[in-house]
């Protein structure tokens, strides 16, 4: 079921003067955090700052001028919809995307920027999979030709090269493993192929965000399955279901599957900016993420993380430091319902908080009798373990409160 190299290599020669041959760039950084030789494979420098223009044009231009000549169609989160969109520019065709309402603002903005005059943007549905059901249905109804953003053999080669390059650039070592996010699984079901053909001994780890582990779940009960709620948080690689073709593949060339919090993906989006200045979306940062999971594996090891994406939108970053200092403990919410007693906001300022808490966040969930209602209150710690000290005072002080990092319900509504 793999694509075959020469497929791919055909790929690269038909992309090679529409999308850039990225840079791989040894990382000193997490090189030396990991004990490895880290390599990170520069998608989120392309043309529209991820991967996807290749799979788009690859798959476009293979097709007939029949096929074409009403228009084209295509689905995507927002990164494909941009490859997509170019694509369309450049061959002067007419096109018609489908992205999700729920897609950040920058990602829209890019389609319409790259697409200009040759696109109509049409926003449906809450996730990918809303999206491309009314993406199928309008090319049933106007009888166009579909772009996939994954589950195509052509998509897949276009992808491939991304696999073909680091191979190409990095001849002069072996390469032990190589990480990279999956969404629909194109970009892995085309690297694995061409890995799996060139360079059988490497690992291929897919990676995927917790909130979304279609692939993962496909694998273990040997068929694609449709999930019934995703996290759409790491919106590059959030579907509810993967490709059939990509799932196939995906089953002959990956060596695991990982899963990363969606926490620990923004933990590493800010460790990126902070020490590289690199920015990357939260796909973008999935296959750098998972280096923690692994890290006894790749000690001593050459490794590549593909960087897939960095089409982020700035008005995410509040959310993104939020999201990071949950995961890592620095920060919590409650639901505390002061004792029957006077003075007992002074007791919880003086005897509960620790020298070094800081209350960032204090709601009153009752409008009468404040001292002896519930409130909700954000709280920061310099450490992680600082939590514990200050539930044990809670409790001892005679403060009942629900930690709402446990209670996925009540944080949603309330945070």
């Amino acid at each position: 079921m793999i694509i075959d190299a020469s497929r791919i290599e055909k790929a690269y020669q038909n992309l090679k003067n529409i999308a850039k041959h990225t840079p791989i760039e040894l990382n000193a950084t997490l090189s030396s955090m990991y004990e490895a030789n880290i390599y990170l494979k520069r998608e989120d420098l392309q043309v529209v700052r991820s991967y996807k223009i290749r799979g788009a044009y690859n798959n476009i231009t293979n097709r007939s001028q029949a096929e074409i000549q009403n228009g084209i169609v295509c689905a995507s989160a927002g990164n494909h919809a941009q490859g997509f969109a170019l694509s369309c520019q450049l061959l002067a065709i007419k096109g018609y995307v489908y992205m999700p309402v729920t897609t950040p603002k920058q990602k829209v903005n890019q389609v319409k920027m790259f697409g200009k005059n040759n696109i109509e943007v049409r926003l449906e549905g809450d996730t990918f999979d809303d999206s491309y059901a009314c993406a199928l249905q309008f090319c049933n109804s106007n009888n166009m030709a579909f772009i996939h953003p994954f589950d195509n053999e052509d998509t897949i080669a276009g992808q491939g090269t991304v696999g073909y390059e680091i191979l190409h650039d990095l001849q002069h070592l072996p390469i032990d493993f190589v990480f990279m996010a999956v969404g629909g699984g194109g970009l892995a079901s085309g690297v694995g192929s061409y890995f799996k053909q060139k360079s059988p001994h490497t690992q291929i780890i897919g990676v995927e965000p917790t909130g979304a582990p279609s692939m993962k779940q496909a694998l273990a009960k040997g068929q694609v399955v449709t999930l019934d709620k995703i996290d759409k948080f790491v919106d590059g690689a959030a579907v509810k279901s993967v490709g059939k073709i990509t799932f196939d593949i995906c089953q002959e060339v990956l060596t695991e599957m990982q899963l990363v919090p969606e926490g620990k993906t923004c933990t590493t989006i800010l460790q990126l900016y902070n020490t590289d200045a690199i920015v990357v979306e939260p796909a973008g940062a999935l296959s750098i993420a998972a280096l923690d999971y692994h890290k006894d594996k790749i000690k001593g090891k050459n490794v590549v993380c593909v960087v897939s994406g960095s089409n982020n939108d700035i008005d995410r970053m509040q959310e993104i430091k939020e999201k990071s200092m949950i995961f890592e403990g620095l920060k919590e919410y409650f639901i505390v319902n002061f004792p029957q007693r006077p003075g007992a906001l002074r007791s919880f300022l003086d005897d509960v908080l620790g020298p070094n808490d800081d209350i960032v966040r204090f709601e009153y969930l009752k409008k009468t009798n404040k001292e002896t209602g519930a409130a909700l209150i954000g709280i920061e710690f310099k450490n992680a373990e600082d939590c514990t000290p200050l539930m044990n005072n809670m409790t001892t002080f005679g403060f009942t409160f629900i930690r709402l990092k446990e209670n996925a319900v009540l944080f949603d509504y309330l945070v």
